[in-house]
């Protein structure tokens, strides 16, 4: 049909008013659309009005309560063997000593008499990878709670992240978010990571399997915090975070029993070289530059045993106002320092504080006046000696790692008295635990000392004062000390006599592999701490 036709003519006529109304028409749904799509970028995903009132929000806004985070922890636990060491308000079954009783449980002399002896939160699956064997470079896991830095670094910030995670400083706040020394044992078949055998480091009283300890489970249970993972000791990980610093562990022969641990788990991936002396032990790892050292101090005060006022010479005088001078010394050439201490507090010895004799233990000359300074007291006031002294010394600025009081297990007497942790196979069921009271004030007086030298130092050297709280949790383990397993002689007496007296035995320094190992995973993960904490600090500023 030809435009020029009257139908089309009468088309044409029509046209503008019907252009008129479509355009109307299209305007409105346009119009329409447009509503609907504002409308659907105001509340993406699929949110509604009602889900923003009730705080439903995109899945960036919403915070997860670390409490609710669940571990599993991977391999064999039997439910009769899960042992909860802490409970709300535990109940001891029965108490082997008032801790006003200091005289009853004392522990024992250390029998080397002071003889040097030659995050993201890290999940199970992260920790199942952890190998001696590995060699892929290592990388540092951020706290929990925390965006790992390097990953930061390198990729590019979206504008879907949440407002907040601009400021990282407020959200990273790493010790506060799990407290390693309140969880449960558990057993994990896959044993510890060295043996008797493979670490020749080992002092012979530790070395309880060499000895004919018959039993090997109390080598398989380890330490689950309850609110996140405690790693596996990773000697790579350790070695690199420490390349070319010194870690000293100061103090008895508990810090030793540490120290030798650290070495045997050092020990696997190298063989260090001793470069030690009469005054200190030290064991140089090459490749990293890592040094461990060992400094005896039996009270980390100055001693003498010269005359002084009415004490006779050969009594041991401790001066407890004053740090013992051949750790201050020392420490500017130390990055860590482990504290290790207590146990000598039981033995002879007379304190002195402002030059006045105040006090003593086994020795008071006049029974008619009143001690001012027991032993437990003279114990706490040691421990803030030394911390104040460490904290303000103007040559050193390492982190101090105080570990606490590590409990004896004499059952049944004290260890001259027929004190006996013979038979131990497991470690205690919650529950059972028997308070010792020697040991709960000792920790008390400990505890106390560590607060009042962080009340007097300024603020910026409180971060580098550390309490590795673990007597409570190694309270359960009755089960890893050598007990009579202290000496190889194949015909040493392992068992109780006819009259029921047990044998002579060690229940206060620890079986090697053993329970000792976990301090130095605690340790580890207090290094890897403070270096991240430093590290944001020098980032913010």
């Amino acid at each position: 049909m030809a435009f020029g036709s009257p139908r089309n003519s009468i088309f044409a006529a029509g046209f503008p008013r019907k252009v008129s109304t479509i355009a109307i028409a299209i305007g409105g749904l346009a119009s329409f659309f447009v509503f609907g799509l504002l409308l659907r970028l105001s509340y993406p995903n699929g949110s509604s009005v009602g889900g923003v009132f009730y705080g439903i929000g995109t899945p960036e806004q919403v915070e997860v309560p670390l409490i609710l985070s669940n571990h599993t922890v991977k391999g064999l636990q039997k439910s009769s063997d899960i042992i909860n060491a802490f409970d709300s308000n535990p109940t001891p079954d029965s108490s082997s000593g008032s801790p006003g009783d200091v005289s009853k449980n004392l522990p024992p002399p250390d029998f080397d008499g002071g003889r040097q002896v030659e995050k993201q939160p890290l999940t199970q699956e992260k920790e199942d990878k952890v190998s001696l064997d590995t060699t892929e470079k290592i990388n540092v896991p951020s706290d929990e709670g925390e965006a790992n830095d390097t990953k930061a670094e390198e990729t590019p910030s979206s504008s879907s992240s949440p407002p907040h995670d601009d400021d990282s400083s407020e959200t990273a706040s790493p010790e506060p978010e799990c407290d390693l020394y309140q969880g449960s044992w558990f057993y994990d078949p896959g044993g510890p990571l060295y043996t008797n055998n493979s670490c020749p480091v080992l002092t012979q009283m530790q070395n309880c399997q060499g000895n004919g300890r018959p039993d090997k489970g109390y080598e398989n249970w380890r330490w689950k915090p309850s609110q996140c993972d405690l790693p596996r000791f990773d000697a790579r990980k350790f070695l690199e975070l420490m390349r070319h610093k010194t870690l000293a562990f100061i103090g008895d022969s508990v810090a030793r029993n540490q120290m030798e641990s650290m070495l045997c788990l050092l020990w696997q991936v190298e063989t260090p070289v001793n470069r030690g002396s009469r005054k200190m032990q030290r064991w140089y790892f090459k490749k990293s530059s890592v040094m461990i050292a060992r400094i005896w101090s039996s009270w980390l005060v100055h001693q003498f045993n010269e005359k002084f006022d009415y004490a006779p010479e050969g009594v041991t005088k401790l001066k407890l106002d004053l740090p013992d001078e051949r750790i201050m010394e020392a420490i500017p050439k130390f990055d860590v320092v482990v504290l290790s201490s207590g146990h000598w507090f039981a033995k002879q010895s007379v304190y002195i504080l402002k030059d006045e004799i105040v006090g003593g233990q086994l020795w008071w000359p006049d029974k008619s006046k009143p001690m001012k300074v027991n032993n437990v007291d003279a114990f706490g006031i040691s421990v803030e000696t030394i911390l104040k002294s460490m904290a303000t010394h103007p040559n050193y600025s390492g982190l101090t790692i105080v570990r606490t009081f590590s409990p004896d297990h004499y059952e049944g007497g004290a260890w001259n008295t027929g004190g006996s942790c013979t038979g131990k196979e497991e470690p205690i069921v919650s529950g059972k635990l028997v308070k010792n009271g020697f040991t709960e004030i000792m920790h008390e007086k400990q505890a106390t000392g560590y607060n009042q030298a962080v009340d007097k130092v300024a603020d910026n050297l409180k971060p580098k004062l550390k309490l590795m709280d673990i007597t409570e949790a190694f309270g359960y383990r009755h089960d890893g000390h050598p007990g009579p397993y202290r000496n190889p002689d194949p015909n040493k007496i392992t068992k109780r006599g006819p009259d029921g007296r047990p044998p002579p035995q060690d229940c206060l320094h620890w079986c090697m592999p053993g329970p000792v190992d976990t301090w130095n995973e605690m340790v580890l993960e207090l290094i890897r701490r403070d270096l991240e904490g430093r590290k944001r600090k020098s980032s913010s500023t």
